[in-house]
């Protein structure tokens, strides 16, 4: 049970950085709540651009999902020469998908919410909002803890993301991975994250897990409410209070 985490990850694995086709972009330190869901198949695909398509877990704790909810609260950020960087709370929207030439599976950002000094994002399609971001930890006498989270998202453009979660600490397990990331409005762009993290499956459907004690999920807005529309299914949540990764983007 616990190598499931590889499949629920909002990433699909890929090869090694080539180091002539790829050049250090950041590095950077976070803590991610991974969510997935299962949608409509037809609204997911219209997200995704011309030679990609759907291409969902069939095995793990997100088998079965179709779309990816990651919520970022990052802890450093560095340019390649070590410099410090902004950090910025960030929700990106995914989509597991595959190259429909060559059938190489990928992950494609198709929207999120960042910061407005952030404005467009990494893959250009960003839009700008207000994030808080609270979390708790209490370990009681025993040793087992309990962790609350409370996400708020205000969108320029109107609507709201409320994800409230409270869950009891599980494993942890380690992994390392290194997927490759397109960009919906630049499907040609893609970032390669080599990463190293330690994640804890709180709730699976298919793995029949469900650690959570608390949870709310309100989703509203022009960016949300297509795909939110109340006959969503939530499949999975993963824990991620270590994520180390170095990012990687085509050389010029």
């Amino acid at each position: 049970m616990r190598n499931l985490f590889v499949a629920l990850l909002v990433l699909a694995a890929s090869p090694a950085v080539a180091q002539d086709k790829e050049k250090l972009s950041a590095t950077d330190l976070t803590v991610r709540t991974a969510l997935t869901f299962k949608v409509a198949d037809s609204a997911v695909q219209k997200l995704l651009p011309a030679g990609f398509e759907l291409n969902s877990p069939t095995a793990g704790p997100s088998k079965g999902s179709n779309l990816n909810l990651t919520l970022i609260d990052y802890l450093m950020v560095q340019d390649p020469e070590g410099k410090s960087l902004p950090p910025r709370s960030t929700i990106a929207m995914s989509v597991p998908a595959k190259k429909t030439a060559t059938g190489e599976a990928v992950t494609v950002v198709f929207g999120g919410f960042i910061p407005q000094a952030g404005v467009p994002g990494p893959y250009f399609v960003f839009g700008s909002a207000k994030v808080t971001v609270d979390r708790r930890s209490h370990a009681d006498a025993e040793g087992k803890s309990t962790i609350e989270e409370s996400w708020q998202v205000i969108p320029d453009d109107g609507g709201a993301l409320d994800v409230q979660l409270q869950f009891t600490r599980g494993e942890l397990t380690r992994g390392k991975a290194a997927p490759k990331i397109h960009s919906a409005a630049k499907p040609e762009f893609y970032r390669i994250y080599q990463f190293e993290q330690a994640a804890d499956v709180v709730r699976s459907m298919p793995g029949g897990i469900d650690r959570a004690s608390k949870l709310s999920i309100r989703a509203t807005g022009p960016r949300l409410a297509p795909l939110f529309d109340g006959s969503e299914q939530l499949i999975s949540i993963t824990s991620i209070p270590f994520y180390s990764r170095a990012i990687y983007v085509p050389a010029i």
